[in-house]
């Protein structure tokens, strides 16, 4: 390895967070799953605490609130599923395909994430602040792109940082048929050996790792002119361009 390619020491102080959208509950097969252990497998291999929340296996209630039980609904393992990704450095949100878009579960998550997305952090920020996003997509048809773009505008949205190529995904020939990882015919697993995939989810894991590494260094991101109760004093510092 070149010298100007050597990573920093140690990540072993970052934690990361994968939530599968799949709308398979376990102990069932996960084709999104599989992708999941590979990018989890290089974040492990490097020292991070990670972890994966199969959101069909919890009771998460719909809703834009942080608790819903607080608005009708009778049951609600979102706030506490919440606290866990809030502790993670890293979300890495992975779904299937289904009709051309994200799944109905990762909807679902988004729309739970963007409740708190008005709270803020220790620096007067919102409270996504100073946290790394990315995702994984799976299936058998057309859209990783553009399930991709969606989840991860989201996350930018909420106040996640984005890093370079901050997604990976796997899709077979469109139409019904073998998924990720399933076996052909010789024993092998399909897709397991594509490398279009395998390029795209070594570079998503080692450059959330990277972000959230210098971030956590730096102590979060700049609170310059991004806080929530006085980002009108930078504004005013400014000249205001004269109307046209």
């Amino acid at each position: 390895m070149a010298d100007d390619e050597t990573p920093p020491a140690t990540y072993d102080d970052l934690r990361a967070v994968y939530v599968n959208a799949t709308l398979t509950r376990s102990p069932g097969t996960s084709h999104t799953q599989r992708l999941i252990d590979r990018s989890r497998h290089i974040m492990d291999a490097q020292g991070v605490q990670t972890e994966v929340i199969r959101a069909v296996d919890h009771d998460i209630a719909p809703g834009v609130w942080p608790d819903m039980t607080e608005h009708g609904w009778p049951s609600d393992e979102w706030p506490a599923l919440y606290e866990r990704i809030l502790a993670a450095d890293i979300l890495v949100l992975a779904g299937p395909i289904w009709l051309g878009d994200n799944s109905s579960e990762m909807k679902k998550v988004i729309e739970r994430l963007y409740a708190s997305s008005g709270d803020l952090n220790d620096q007067g920020q919102w409270i996504y602040y100073g946290r790394v996003g990315g995702c994984l997509i799976t299936g058998n048809e057309d859209g990783i792109k553009h399930c991709a773009m969606d989840v991860l505008y989201s996350l930018q949205h909420l106040g996640y940082v984005i890093p370079p190529q901050a997604d990976a995904g796997w899709i077979g020939e469109a139409g019904p048929g073998p998924s990720y990882g399933d076996e052909r015919d010789d024993g092998t697993r399909i897709g397991l050996d594509n490398d279009f995939t395998n390029r795209n989810t070594t570079f998503m894991a080692w450059n959330l790792m990277h972000t959230a590494k210098m971030l956590r260094d730096a102590g979060g991101f700049p609170s310059g002119g991004n806080r929530a109760d006085s980002w009108r004093e930078f504004t005013n510092a400014v000249d205001q361009p004269p109307l046209a």
